[in-house]
């Protein structure tokens, strides 16, 4: 069955990016009249499901395209995906219903299970489980006279969509390098698009973007630009990062991501699948195990997917796994 499905979603990729891209926005849930899925034989149940993804050029757009099409056919759920600004703004529409499954980073994720940064209070959220890591890059013009996070003081640097987790990244690793976003730099708070367009005409001086390998965006960033522009290290604020979230850890962007001299070093951080906590188990339970069961298809999609195992799948800590995931994770093991 898997290769069927791999082959139906390489079939339906270029449909389901045209799908996503007439949901963008903000998307309202309609209630299935038929119910959640029983618990306890993991099923989905039956009714319309909608998926906060991210930036138009992102990762979690193309993946949220393809996992939307694997569960409209793989379930009796009518599954939909819609552009949004990515962690912050799909948490806080998660919790207002207005999207029924999420895309966020750890990090943000965890600060909204514990009330903290930008959540007054713990968020009514849990994880169907860590998927795909993210990788920090940090690019700079390469007239623009910058070799660190410390060299930004004064110069014009997109911080990302606002209510993104690149947003929340770029103001620790700022505030990490002994700046104040507010006021040290000149802040511009674009999404990835827009971002790339001010690199390219020389109205940005740096961006921080987090994001799967490759991003599209990123891709085209580099072909187009080549050595006018270069990746600088951010690993020296990864201990004080730490400091705020075990989840952060070092990793490289290959040379080969994106056609550079050598590999650099950067900052990791996992990406999780958020529901609320009132999802019902069985759904729960069944769209964990297409997840973590089609990894080959959803990597024909994006090869970021590729990195998604079940056996990392609990590697979330402090964001509570729902109790549907659980079940499901432990039938795979």
């Amino acid at each position: 069955m898997r290769t069927r499905v791999a082959t139906r979603l390489t079939v339906a990729v270029l449909a389901t990016g045209l799908a996503v891209s007439a949901c963008g926005g903000r998307q309202s849930t309609e209630p299935s009249d038929e119910g959640g899925g029983d618990a306890g034989a993991c099923e989905a149940g039956s009714g319309r499901m909608t998926i906060a993804t991210g930036n138009a050029t992102g990762v979690y757009y193309a993946l949220g395209g393809g996992l939307a099409q694997l569960i409209g056919d793989e379930t009796d759920i009518t599954a939909t995906a819609a552009e949004t600004g990515a962690s912050v703004q799909n948490i806080q529409q998660l919790v207002a219903g207005d999207y029924d499954l999420a895309f966020s980073l750890a990090d943000t994720a965890a600060d909204a299970a514990e009330g903290t940064a930008a959540f007054d209070e713990p968020q009514p959220v849990s994880a169907l489980g860590r998927i795909y890591p993210n990788y920090t890059q940090v690019v700079v013009r390469a007239d623009a006279g910058i070799t660190s996070i410390e060299d930004m003081a004064g110069k014009t640097i997109s911080t990302g969509s606002p209510n993104s987790g690149t947003e929340v990244i770029a103001h620790r690793l700022l505030e990490a390098a002994g700046l104040d976003p507010a006021s040290d730099v000149q802040a511009q708070r674009l999404d990835l698009t827009k971002t790339v367009d001010g690199m390219k005409d020389g109205s940005i001086d740096g961006l921080v973007w987090s994001g799967g390998l490759p991003t599209a965006a990123m891709t085209d960033l580099f072909t187009s630009l080549g050595d006018d522009v270069t990746f600088i290290d951010i690993t020296p604020q990864l201990p004080a990062l730490q400091e705020l979230n075990p989840v952060y850890t070092e990793g490289e962007i290959p040379a080969e991501t994106y056609g550079t001299n050598a590999a650099v070093p950067t900052i990791v951080v996992p990406n999780v699948l958020l529901v609320r906590d009132d999802l019902d188990d069985g759904t729960a339970c069944a769209l964990t195990k297409l997840v973590y069961e089609n990894v080959a298809a959803l990597t024909q999609v994006h090869a970021a997917a590729a990195d998604i195992d079940v056996s990392q799948a609990t590697e979330i800590d402090p964001i509570p796994l729902h109790p549907g995931a659980e079940q499901a994770i432990g039938e795979l093991e």
